[in-house]
């Protein structure tokens, strides 16, 4: 192994990997992680832009932090933005099970013009931000609306849980890109005082004493910290709450990206439509086209 290609796999060690933990004296969670591989992998299938790469890498980051949360191994989260009048009309993320994929639709056009580091409304326009919680052992499904406003797709998340969870909450993400290399890091933290989660919280106040110790802390989070990767995970928490009596930390889990653009999911999918319908879709060898947009790929699917 050259030089060169032992230093790329060293600083790929500690990325795709959330860190869950629990600050018990202060009634907290959080997720912190690194994204890189699979990051790259997921943007590379279209060659977006500047501001788009950076949105859509902001976006798998927050859609990783959410979904992280989840209990349930296959349950879903989805983050999807929709707008007009901009640069961006469709932004959609999911993660399931620890599989991240993106996609966004955007008019090259009007991002020649936005500039690198644009506002919400500037890549959006008009539109709205909607994070969907799917919970596959009920068959529940809990959504929450916010507009597309502020600086940014972090501070719109925030919202999201100040305004339908109703939650104290603070997220934190960094983005490093230098051509195609592009790596990310992100901080979710939130309090849950009186009462463990899912049991009634009549004191989440964003002025609650402990919450605010908290977010103190956790907001102190440099953006150089959240990429750096000879900066651990554990070792990120110390920094942040080295004050604290005990931080408990979860298992590592790893992240990975997750098309599910395969011939058999495809296959139950328009095997739901009319023969006939199939017939006007079939090309003369017999397969109906299917364009995948995470992954930019046209599967040949033969119903």
């Amino acid at each position: 192994m050259s030089a060169h290609e032992d230093r790329v796999r060293s600083e790929r060690i500690g990325f795709d990997q959330v860190l869950g933990f629990t600050i018990a004296d202060r009634h907290a969670r959080g997720r912190v992680l690194r994204l890189g591989p699979t990051l790259e992998t997921i943007l590379s299938a279209h060659d977006y832009p500047p501001a788009i790469k950076h949105l859509l890498a902001e976006a798998l980051m927050l859609t990783a932090l959410m979904g992280s949360l989840m209990k349930e191994e296959d349950g879903q989260l989805t983050l999807q933005a929709q707008a007009q009048g901009g640069a961006v009309d469709l932004l959609v993320c999911d993660y399931l099970g620890g599989a991240l994929r993106g996609y966004v639709s955007h008019d090259p056009e009007k991002c020649k013009v936005v500039g690198t580091s644009p506002r919400l409304e500037t890549l959006f326009g008009e539109g709205y931000l909607a994070i969907t919680f799917d919970l596959a052992s009920s068959g529940e499904r809990y959504q929450g609306i916010v507009p597309l406003e502020g600086d940014s797709l972090t501070r719109a998340c925030e919202a999201y849980f100040a305004q339908s969870e109703q939650v104290p909450t603070l997220l934190r993400v960094g983005i490093r890109s230098e051509g195609a290399h592009c790596v990310a890091g992100g901080l979710l933290v939130q309090h849950f005082p009186e009462g463990e989660e899912g049991r009634e919280r009549l004191h989440a106040k964003e002025d609650h004493p402990e919450w605010e110790h908290v977010a103190i802390m956790a907001g102190s989070t440099r953006h150089d910290e959240l990429v750096d990767p000879s900066l651990s995970l554990e070792d990120l928490l110390i920094r942040l709450f080295h004050e604290e009596r005990e931080v408990r930390v979860e298992p590592l889990s790893t992240l990975s990206r997750g098309c599910r653009c395969t011939v058999e999911h495809y296959q139950s999918i328009l095997s739901r439509f009319p023969e006939d319908q199939r017939a006007e879709m079939r090309d003369p060898d017999g397969t109906i086209p299917v364009d995948c947009a995470f992954c930019s790929k046209i599967i040949r699917v033969p119903v």
